[in-house]
């Protein structure tokens, strides 16, 4: 029988937010944030498993009741850090292989396209691939220049060569106002997906100096030599970071 690669989806859910405390579980259209998510990340018809990995038990409790959730340290510096252990959780369960793919996919995303997840996983139908994301064209000059939007160099196989919040590349031969018009600029979708030995390579590795200037986790995987390949996706779904968000979602009658 052939040893055929499996996908795993994993939610991170912290509790604690500066801007937004307990968002996980905040109420949207009847349903909380979370389980939003989860029942998106199903539609996709991919993952062997998806569990949310939280580090709150009232957030455990809530999902217990709709679906799979496990309860990981509440000391990790970031979602791949929350992420990894629960795929340990998963490899215990499934005996995971190295080929295997978790997905790393935002908690705060209620209305996520599962179309963007299924494009995001098929970047391991090539053997070679280490991590993948996706990235969207901009085509916006406010979205160019704003420090909170990551933008994304790739080479032309489309893989990540720089990630900054800069804009990049700099156009010297033209004003800012006609950059967009003079080359193709990218903004990163901020979901992952890892091979699970490579998961477990990169939570090993030390904070590098690229990292700590952009404030920038994927920079640490590229300087120390991993692969993240692209694909363009034209779908964007919207964040919840504050409890004015939820307004986009839960319209005044």
């Amino acid at each position: 029988m052939k040893d055929t690669m499996q996908f795993f989806g994993i939610i991170p859910a912290r509790y604690a937010s500066t801007r937004f405390p307990g968002k996980p579980l905040a109420d949207i259209q009847g349903k909380s944030m979370i389980r939003r998510v989860y029942e998106q990340a199903l539609k996709a018809g991919i993952f062997q498993d998806v569990v949310v990995a939280t580090d709150d038990q009232r957030i455990l409790e809530h999902v217990d009741a709709f679906g799979k959730a496990v309860l990981t340290s509440d000391q990790h510096p970031s979602g791949t850090d929350r992420c990894y252990e629960a795929a340990e959780y998963m490899s215990r369960k499934w005996k995971r292989k190295p080929h295997d793919v978790v997905v790393n996919i935002q908690g705060d995303e209620p209305f996520i396209d599962p179309g963007q997840i299924k494009l995001l996983c098929e970047c391991f139908d090539n053997p070679d691939t280490h991590i993948a994301t996706l990235v969207k064209k901009i085509d916006s000059t406010k979205d160019l220049f704003n420090p909170n939007v990551v933008k994304v160099v790739t080479g032309l196989d489309g893989k990540a060569l720089y990630f900054s919040r800069s804009a990049v590349p700099f156009c010297r031969t033209r004003e800012k106002s006609l950059w967009l018009e003079e080359n193709s600029y990218f903004k990163h979708i901020g979901m992952y997906a890892y091979r699970f030995n490579v998961l477990d390579d990169i939570t090993k590795l030390q904070v590098s100096p690229l990292e700590k200037a952009e404030s920038l986790e994927q920079l640490r995987w590229l300087e120390n030599g991993f692969h993240i390949q692209t694909r363009i996706t034209l779908a964007e779904s919207h964040a919840v970071d504050t409890p004015e968000d939820l307004e986009k979602f839960n319209p005044k009658q």
